[in-house]
């Protein structure tokens, strides 16, 4: 049994078509509904549909101030002298710089029970209390 043919394949050889002359199936276009038409008659369908089309958010600092600041509380520093010295006394005074193993600033978290004088580029006022009760003192590198 025949079968009829599609429109478009019927009207191939055709020259146009279907379409008649002088361009008329062209320009159908975007008409601006794209990237162009967003600030203007397509606005409002980005407010509803697309609120984070034009957005910018938040807060982006300067990298010159974003200082890496790696700290170290008190209460890990006799964990720390123990690793370092083993067989040291707990009494002995020993001498630590912070800056060589990589801190910047010392918290006054914890507590500490040993003389200890550090060596570090910065630190808390509860930190210095702590360890100069301790019996140590503390030199800003």
């Amino acid at each position: 049994m025949p079968h009829r043919l599609r429109k478009i394949r019927k009207l191939r050889g055709s020259r146009t078509c279907g379409y008649g002359r002088v361009g008329q199936h062209r320009k159908g276009g975007s008409k601006g509904e794209r990237k162009a038409g967003r600030h203007k008659h397509g606005w409002s369908y980005v407010i509803k549909y697309e609120p984070d089309y034009f957005r910018k958010r938040g807060f982006t600092s300067p990298k010159s101030l974003n200082r890496n600041v790696n700290v170290i509380n008190v209460g890990e520093l006799e964990d720390l002298l123990e690793r370092l010295y083993p067989k040291r006394r707990k009494t002995s005074k020993v001498t630590l710089d912070l800056g060589e193993l990589g801190y910047t600033k010392l918290l006054g978290r914890g507590r500490i029970s040993r003389p200890v004088t550090v060596k570090v580029e910065a630190y808390s006022e509860s930190a210095a209390e702590k360890i100069e009760e301790a019996g140590g003192k503390i030199i800003s590198a």
